[in-house]
């Protein structure tokens, strides 16, 4: 006889532009996400699982909305992710845990803000710090020019000057060498290879952190890339940035140059948040 165990867990599949998350209602507690990196790695493991870049624990806040905790793959817990961010701003809208279409969470980086646009979502994102352009690192006898921006996570940039030169990029090396190169220790960095077609659009390839993969969107990555872009002159608010997945993802921002070099204000990433299927998981998948 089987013994009796605990009732499966409810979770939505959801995805953003490519990047896809499991998203569960915790405000009940029943997780302990200080202790979830064994369950977080066992869920979002592919073909034994559910599969997923990340998964999201919706939890209770005396003073916004609600909060989350937001776990990589690797079991990590990560500060933000933008495609993320909208997922869990139409999860709340569609599990009645926000009333309205707009709404305030708590994450690691700060205080997010997100209104509803039907399955897309508009979220205002933290102020991006740390801002450095132009250096230069060496990968294996190769120099790259490097540029570098914190848009709630740390994010590398580095730009390669046409589309050929954009599919022929090894992301999955070169990127992996960048993210664990000794400038950017011991944080480590996500790293993205951009193309800028024009004023208004760009387009990217990213190698994720936790990930640690390409992925097929990364909505702090293409913020990221997109302010550096502006901070070099080459584009201008609102910037469409094209993913691997192929989708678009929506910048925008406010520039000023200071004394301090250009600085900027009023972010902001649009974008579709859509629900792909909702189930029970249950413990044996968990407690591999």
């Amino acid at each position: 006889m089987e013994k009796a165990s605990a009732p499966p867990t409810r979770f939505f599949k959801m995805a953003g532009s490519g990047n896809d998350f499991i998203l569960i209602d915790n405000r009940s507690g029943q997780f302990d996400a200080d202790r979830s990196r064994g369950l977080v790695k066992s869920a979002c493991r592919r073909k034994f699982s559910v599969g997923a870049d990340g998964l999201i624990f919706i939890e209770n806040d005396p003073e916004v909305d609600f909060k989350w905790r937001f776990f990589n793959a690797d079991g990590s817990e990560a500060e933000m992710c933008g495609n993320g961010a909208r997922c869990a701003a139409r999860f709340a809208h569609l599990n009645g845990i926000v009333s309205g279409t707009r709404m305030a969470f708590r994450t690691l980086a700060g205080i997010i803000r997100a209104e509803m646009r039907d399955n897309r979502v508009k979220v205002q994102m933290t102020t991006p710090h740390s801002l450095a352009l132009d250096f230069c690192l060496d990968v294996e006898g190769r120099p790259f020019s490097m540029h570098f921006i914190n848009s709630g996570v740390p994010h590398a940039v580095t730009f390669v000057d046409d589309e050929a030169a954009l599919e022929a990029t090894d992301v999955f090396k070169v990127g992996r060498l960048l993210r664990y190169h000794s400038h950017f220790q011991p944080a480590g960095t996500n790293v993205n290879f951009v193309l800028v077609r024009n004023a208004h659009r760009m387009a990217i390839r990213t190698y994720e952190r936790g990930v640690e993969d390409e992925t097929l969107a990364c909505g702090t990555g293409s913020i990221a890339s997109a302010l550096v872009a502006a901070a070099r002159g080459l584009v201008k608010s609102p910037v469409e940035m094209q993913t691997r997945s192929g989708e678009c993802l929506t910048i925008y921002f406010d520039a000023k140059s200071g004394s301090a070099g250009v600085e900027f204000s009023e972010v902001f990433l649009e974008g579709d948040a859509k629900v792909v299927y909702e189930g029970q998981l249950w413990n044996e998948t968990l407690e591999q």
